[in-house]
């Protein structure tokens, strides 16, 4: 295969979900000295950001989101080592974590590998993330952004918690805030005092971006 049958068979079978097929499409790539970064933004990123454009439009789902995105982080595995050592600028450093109480994590794995896909740093700090554990990981990773996930009705006033958490500690300023999860609404983000809110993964990224052009215009200007 050339380079270019190569980037196209990547970028069909991403969207597709052939997880073994792109894994062995990116080790076929590395093996001919393609570089990593033409992998992914020429190919695994164009692919998911489709994935994308088609669940908005409604004819992608939530399984088939998940299945693609599976697909890239098999991928991801193999190129992030190669990525770092090349020194791929990342768009930006987003942490990320299940509040306290809240188990649920398939929507913010799928979110997880739609950020990475896109080109940020995600750091997911998993489930059940008490609010000094959002604290203390802020101050040693530096985020742009942190990401507040919950599933349950029950556990969403862990928001408010994790915010004053933030705020005592002297670090909201510092950080945008993101929260998002099946119950979650624009209006209660705003209650709670987000930044940002979105209602699924292919929005959350761009919703990121935005959030992060704004921050950074209003730090250089």
């Amino acid at each position: 295969m050339t380079p270019e049958d190569i980037l196209q068979a990547l970028y069909d079978e991403t969207l597709v979900g052939n997880a073994p097929r792109v894994l062995e499409l990116t080790n076929e790539g590395l093996d001919l000295d393609m570089e990593p970064q033409t992998l992914l933004f020429d190919a695994l990123i164009p692919s998911l950001e489709e994935v994308g454009a088609r669940f908005e439009r409604g004819d992608f789902f939530v399984p088939e989101m998940l299945i693609a995105g599976r697909a890239m982080a098999g991928a991801m595995e193999r190129l992030r080592p190669l990525l770092a050592e090349t020194g791929v600028e990342t768009v930006g450093k987003f942490l990320m974590g299940t509040v306290k109480g809240d188990v649920h994590d398939i929507g913010k794995n799928l979110v997880n590998i739609m950020l990475e896909g896109a080109g940020f740093e995600v750091i997911d700090l998993g489930v059940q993330v008490a609010p000094e554990k959002f604290v203390a990981a802020i101050e040693e990773h530096q985020p742009d952004i942190v990401g507040f996930s919950a599933f349950l009705t029950t556990t969403m006033p862990m928001f408010k918690a994790n915010m004053n958490a933030l705020e005592k500690a002297g670090i909201r300023d510092s950080v945008i805030v993101m929260v998002g999860g099946a119950p979650v609404t624009q209006e209660y983000a705003d209650a709670v005092g987000a930044d940002g809110y979105a209602a699924d993964a292919s929005q959350t990224v761009k919703r990121a971006k935005n959030l992060l052009q704004e921050k950074r215009a209003k730090v250089s200007a």
